[in-house]
């Protein structure tokens, strides 16, 4: 760890804005001077700045000059964000009199760490830069744990993306603190548990949360043989991918904008009850967008389907309706089968890759009929060639003709015709 590359990295030119905008006391603070200090690199610009005064004009003045996005997110705590194209930037009021208090009331050592861009030094008033050094996270106080409950949950989702330790103090005190955790609005418990799913390990944090107890106010039944599938899923995903790139692409690749990726909802799906009205209701407990909730229901009601697939092979008619229903979360159904025989052994692990590889090629394939089927025939088409009324017969005929065609009964849309009136003449 060295700080002459820390003070390169954390250099004003890499800013989205001019170091003279900023008073000489100001200070960066938090995960830009901790992620410097041990050359972790971000896909983002993400700065926190901390102004003895005027910490709210000074954002307002710096975003007008560059036409930049500006909000004030604590009108009574005086913190306000500038955004910029491909940056971040909030400016807080310091708390407590000096750098110094202020620093002592966040949570962790290794984020309270300032760095003056305009003289260069650094202010570790706790010695956060040993535990960078050593990998730990250290909590400064219970007492400011209790401040933000969230950060009980923040402390394993740093060591998680960091690949530090906890130290066993604080992990005790985050256990002995945990049922605070039921005053935190469930946003930012989702938010936490998203970068937890998204990180390497992840699932191994994700298991000592739940060992600590920070996990049981949302998932009651949760038992250690569903996180340690957690901890398979991103090999399962690795393995799929190397004979099916597109489909781990499509694991990596948010449901829908602002939404968790397939893996992510993979993660979800081993945390939540098997049952899919329960794990309804623990996903809306947790305000998760209706989407994400479909996708772990999909997920959990064809699970059990996929799983004797091997014994029971699935007929053309059952594949049809199977893809009409799980469509795009077909990669998502794939990863969860993999893992759960891969539980098991490895050769469990393979004979289920062999198992769903059918299903992976219809759904990869954009001109498989039974899994993107196109219809022959239009509703229109059906009743002004067989002069019928609008009705729910329309719609099981057009299905009826879609099995029949993949069924390899039919061809045409003649052919389609003259299957529906025949289907017709003996109901």
């Amino acid at each position: 760890m060295s700080s002459n590359r820390a003070v390169s990295d954390l250099s004003p030119r890499y800013w989205p804005f001019d170091v003279e905008w900023l008073p000489r006391s100001a200070y960066l603070v938090g995960g830009a001077v901790r992620d410097a200090l041990i050359e972790r690199k971000s896909k983002v610009i993400d700065l926190d700045f901390v102004l003895p005064e005027g910490a709210v004009e000074t954002a307002r003045q710096i975003a007008r000059h560059y036409q930049a996005g500006f909000v004030v997110l604590d009108e009574e705590r005086q913190i306000a964000r500038v955004v910029f194209e491909n940056a971040t930037a909030d400016f807080a009021q310091q708390e407590g009199g000096s750098i110094e208090k202020d620093l002592r009331r966040r949570d962790f050592t290794i984020n309270a760490i300032a760095y003056n861009p305009h003289t260069q030094t650094f202010i570790d008033p706790l010695q956060g830069q040993e535990d960078l050094a050593k990998g730990v996270l250290r909590m400064i106080s219970k007492k400011n744990l209790k401040a933000d409950p969230l950060r009980l949950l923040r402390a394993y989702r740093q060591a998680a993306q960091l690949n530090f330790k906890i130290a066993r103090k604080t992990r005790s005190a985050l256990s002995l603190l945990a049922p605070l955790l039921a005053n935190v609005a469930v946003e930012r418990v989702q938010t936490e548990l998203k970068y937890l799913f998204a990180a390497p390990e992840g699932g191994l944090w994700l298991s000592a949360a739940h060992q600590d107890g920070l996990l049981t106010l949302w998932f009651r039944n949760l038992q250690e043989e569903n996180l340690q599938q957690i901890e398979h899923l991103d090999q399962c995903a690795w393995l799929l991918g190397k004979i099916w790139e597109e489909l781990h692409a499509q694991l990596q690749a948010p449901i829908a904008p602002n939404a968790l990726s397939l893996m992510s909802l993979a993660k979800l799906t081993c945390l939540v009850a098997s049952n899919p009205k329960a794990a309804e209701s623990q996903m809306e407990n947790l305000k998760y967008s209706r989407a994400e909730i479909r996708g772990v229901t999909i997920a959990l009601k064809y699970l059990p389907r996929l799983l004797k697939i091997s014994t029971a092979p699935m007929s053309l008619r059952e594949q049809y309706f199977f893809f009409q229903e799980v469509g795009s979360l077909l990669p998502l159904l794939a990863v969860l089968v993999v893992t759960l025989a891969a539980q098991r052994d490895v050769l469990q692990e393979m004979r289920a890759v062999g198992m769903v590889a059918p299903l992976i090629n219809r759904y990869l394939d954009p001109d498989d009929p039974v899994a993107h089927p196109i219809p022959l025939l239009s509703g229109n088409e059906l009743m002004q060639a067989l002069q019928l009324s609008p009705s729910p017969q329309i719609g099981k005929l057009l299905t009826e003709i879609q099995i029949a065609r993949i069924e390899g009964l039919i061809a045409t849309p003649e052919e389609a015709l003259k299957f529906a009136a025949t289907a017709i003449d003996s109901a």
